[in-house]
């Protein structure tokens, strides 16, 4: 083979089993109808392209961090793992409780995991799931570890602007836990994992990391046009050039997962694809020729919850494919921020645990 063939980003990773998907979204709910910035008629047109009429919102005092530990102390109870017997943490986020230390050590912590966890921090977007369901599986697939939690959380509003209608309308906050678990009778996960980031200026927040610190001038809102203000330390994104970026993407690398591993639509049962907006999902399903019956959405009550949209679709939207009672073949597809993109073959098992909290917040 040549080297760009011997190194493309396909792989897979053997003896690994999903037992268990439990999100949190926090209990503040806002409705797009509602949203004051919208002109006459404009919230309808809105959540008719996007899909979505209201988002979760965290309150200044919730994290991240806080909505995955939720959800991971639920997932351990359901499950009845000891708390001794988890081996790794990875805690996805681009919204982490501080710059430092790294959160999955406070989630160490605060879970009461031993002190020989091995826990990392994953700086990620969009497809962070699938990037941290790669790197946990990795650590386990050799056997030396034997149950690991993936925590994917993230609270997009705390970097959007209130004010910046093209942003505000389409975000929501949410946390994740995912049980994995060493398993020798488990179908190989196959994945396909790549990067551009010479368009890492599509998605940004300007200020506030090592290269831009926040000066007083980072804190002053610019109007760049009516309906759209925003700080230098809110998110700044080209919508066209990130639509345009998943409409080429998306459909691009599910098709390439598809043919590297043999496999046609009709063999898998459930396509879970990030949940960006829905008038792009519909155009990358049609692109793929994909039944409706197999794209389940979570985008009407949730937004976008970056990289928690696949875990959230799970546990929010996939009642009638029975995952916890039947064996299932999954294609998750996710794309955003950085920019980067991917995506996952699992054949899976049922899966023990599949559950949606609410987190209470003052």
């Amino acid at each position: 083979p040549t080297y760009k063939e011997h190194t493309m980003a396909f792989f897979s990773i053997d003896n690994i089993a999903v037992r268990g998907v439990v999100t949190t979204t926090p209990s503040r709910i806002e409705e797009n109808i509602s949203y004051p910035l919208f002109g006459e008629g404009e919230a309808e047109k809105v959540i008719a392209s996007t899909g979505i009429e209201r988002r979760h919102i965290a309150g200044k005092d919730t994290t991240a961090g806080d909505l995955c530990y939720q959800s991971a102390q639920h997932l351990l109870q359901q499950l009845q793992w000891e708390k001794d017997s988890i081996d790794c943490l990875i805690f996805v986020s681009q919204t982490p409780d501080y710059k430092l230390p790294a959160t999955s050590c406070i989630l160490q912590g605060r879970l009461g995991l031993p002190a020989t966890c091995f826990a990392l921090d994953i700086s990620y977007g969009c497809p962070g799931w699938i990037y941290g369901l790669s790197v946990i599986s990795s650590l386990l697939s050799a056997g030396k570890m034997r149950r690991g939690l993936l925590l994917v959380g993230d609270t997009p509003t705390k970097f959007k602007n209130p004010l910046d209608k093209t942003a505000w309308p389409l975000f929501g906050d949410a946390g994740s836990a995912t049980a994995i678990e060493f398993d020798t009778d488990a179908q190989p996960m196959q994945f396909i994992l790549e990067t551009d980031g010479t368009a890492y200026k599509s998605i940004i927040i300007p200020d506030g990391g090592a290269r831009n610190p926040v000066t007083e001038q980072s804190l002053q809102p610019v109007e760049i046009e009516h309906g759209i203000t925003r700080t230098a330390l809110d998110t700044n994104m080209d919508g066209l050039a990130v639509f345009q970026f998943g409409i080429k993407r998306g459909p691009a690398v599910t098709q390439q997962l598809l043919d590297k591993t043999g496999h046609c639509t009709e063999d898998i049962d459930l396509f879970l694809f990030h949940q960006a907006n829905h008038y792009l999902n519909e155009k990358i399903r049609k692109k793929l020729n994909i039944p409706e019956s197999k794209v389940p959405y979570c985008l009407k009550d949730y937004g976008n919850t970056s990289c928690v949209t696949i875990p959230l679709t799970i546990t929010t939207a996939c009642q009638p494919y029975n995952l916890t009672k039947q064996a299932s073949t999954i294609v998750a597809t996710a794309f955003g921020v950085g920019l980067s993109w991917g995506s996952v073959l699992i054949h899976q098992q049922p899966v023990k645990c599949i559950e949606h909290l609410s987190y209470e917040q003052l």
